[in-house]
């Protein structure tokens, strides 16, 4: 077996901002695996905040063994964006094997599209207001917020799409005290979701806080291991196949979150339509989508995913799966 990793570049369509800084550009690893002349490929997107370069991740993968199985892989690899890239390259790999869709294999029904999320960057509320507006067509608009001065944002929002249902990720920028002063007023201005208000290290501060809005953990949820810290803090967890190491693992953290009573929200890094196709899978019935990593590039994959007014659409074979 034989295991090829590249960086690649894709610009985006504009500048994308959260409370951590922003990007022009998605920098992502592309990871083929080629075995009796057949291969599968795979996207990762390593990610600063969980101290992933593209160096340290390229070296994960390049350390591999000669060969293996995805069931080896699962402790080959910590949960992270290096096994996500490999794990699934093995799953296109055993799709074109068996002549077979990823949906097949793993024993799911045909996907079919799902409503996704929009993002909009976080920015001066003139600035905000004016995306809300331009994107208030799309049914589902998720806001980057995260600094104690984001009323003026939200409230900026809502002006721009009346309509438009809206999610809030604060990226761990909130304290307490901040959420607790938000919260009724995400509740009046209509919000359905707050993705990881406070940061993971301090979220014990949500147990006995009022929540009338759902919570949704990212920053706190990795994989399966991470479930027992996140009770009585979350109604929601939020499924990334960069923090899972891959659909082998998204596919079981998300059987495991529903046993426990969690709702699921299946999101993205900034990545290309390879990197979302695997996530399609998880996505169907999800309480939230939020795979519009493809919908920010000003340029992207071959054979893309297919976005229109019903969502995002599951790959075609000649992309993925």
């Amino acid at each position: 077996m034989d295991i090829s990793v590249k960086a690649e570049t894709f610009r985006l369509a504009q500048v994308f901002t959260i409370s951590r800084g922003s990007r022009t550009e998605a920098k992502v690893l592309t990871v083929k695996v080629t075995d009796g002349g057949v291969s599968g490929w795979g996207e990762c997107v390593p990610y600063a905040r969980y101290d992933e370069t593209l160096e340290s991740v390229t070296e994960e993968i390049e350390g591999l063994p000669a060969a293996f199985t995805r069931a080896e892989l699962q402790g080959l690899l910590p949960a992270g964006a290096a096994r996500n890239a490999v794990d699934c390259a093995l799953w296109d790999l055993e799709c074109k094997r068996a002549g077979q869709r990823a949906w097949d294999l793993a024993g799911l029904p045909v996907p079919g599209p799902e409503i996704t999320a929009y993002t909009l960057s976080l920015a001066e509320p003139a600035e905000m207001e004016a995306q809300a507006a331009k994107n208030a067509h799309r049914p589902l608009l998720k806001i980057k917020l995260g600094t104690p001065d984001d009323m003026p944002r939200l409230e900026a929002v809502r002006r721009g799409a009346p309509k438009s249902k809206i999610i809030v990720d604060a990226n761990e920028g909130w304290s307490a005290p901040v959420y607790a002063d938000l919260a009724p007023h995400l509740v009046r201005l209509g919000v359905a979701l707050v993705e990881q208000p406070l940061p993971a290290g301090d979220d014990a501060a949500l147990i006995g806080m009022d929540r009338p809005v759902p919570v949704c953990a990212d920053e706190s949820c990795h994989d399966r291991a991470s479930l027992p810290k996140l009770k009585g803090k979350y109604d929601v967890v939020n499924i990334k196949l960069d923090k899972t190491g891959g659909l082998t693992e998204a596919l079981a953290l998300r059987e495991a979150a529903l046993a426990e009573g969690y709702e699921i929200m299946v999101g993205c890094m900034v990545g290309t339509s390879l990197a979302m196709a695997p996530a399609t899978l998880l996505a169907q019935g999800a309480m939230v989508t939020d795979l519009d990593g493809p919908l920010l590039l000003a340029e992207d994959r071959d054979a893309p995913l297919r976005f229109d007014e019903k969502g995002v659409y599951p790959p075609e074979a000649t992309l993925w799966g």
